[in-house]
């Protein structure tokens, strides 16, 4: 999939896309929501998890991985 295909796809299928195709590869825990980093073929995805409603609110997508400052905790 092309970094273009997922941009127009719904939010039910980038969930389904970021959990069955995406590698995790590190997470940051703020005061109102979570932020995954995944790892697609050819582009990374950040989703930005609602910890009051339990729900994925936004996909930032990028072609090149985000920098991992110290916030960042991998995932092993």
């Amino acid at each position: 999939m092309r970094l273009s295909e997922f941009i127009v796809l719904t939010k039910e299928e980038k969930r389904f896309t970021v959990v069955n195709e995406g590698v995790p590869l590190a997470k940051k825990e703020l005061s109102d929501k979570m932020i995954f980093l995944f790892r697609l073929p050819g582009f990374f995805v950040e989703t930005h998890f609602s910890k009051q409603t339990k729900e994925i609110h936004e996909y930032r997508v990028f072609h090149h991985s985000p920098e991992l400052t110290p916030a960042w905790k991998l995932i092993s």
